[in-house]
């Protein structure tokens, strides 16, 4: 049986939408709080990135996609498309799947600067070898 057509626009309610605008208006201010904390290392440890809002959330580019913000009701989602390929040796990415990993962060107190900052460096490095993660290569 074919798929029936799609009804609605496939277009985000947040396109065109500044990422602090999304902040301001859109997130709890203890939400705000982790998501700006988490904005500013991003800039700190790589200055080159662009950050807009994508797939509903900010997502930060250098060379594609690496790293992502996605708040939730009990927690602050921060996270990396080459999450499984970045050295994390004290076990603070978690995920299931094989590309994408995240940490949780729950208050200001969860943000371990050192750690993610080195987790940003990585990714953009990791983008910058091998290209946009999102377009996968053919055999």
């Amino acid at each position: 049986m074919p798929a029936s057509p799609r009804t609605t626009a496939k277009v985000s309610p947040l396109q065109g939408v500044a990422v602090d605008e999304y902040v301001r208006t859109k997130l709890k201010p203890d939400q705000a709080a982790i998501v700006n904390a988490l904005r500013q290392l991003v800039r700190a440890a790589a200055p080159a990135t662009s950050e807009s809002l994508k797939w509903g959330q900010p997502v930060f580019e250098e060379n594609g996609p690496f790293a992502y913000i996605k708040p939730s009701k009990n927690h602050v989602t921060f996270g990396f498309w080459r999450g499984a390929e970045l050295t994390d040796g004290k076990g603070l990415l978690v995920g299931d799947g094989d590309r994408m990993k995240h940490v949780k962060i729950a208050c200001m107190a969860d943000i371990r600067t050192a750690d993610l900052r080195k987790f940003v460096k990585e990714a953009v490095k990791l983008n910058r070898e091998k290209g946009n993660p999102t377009q996968r290569k053919s055999a």
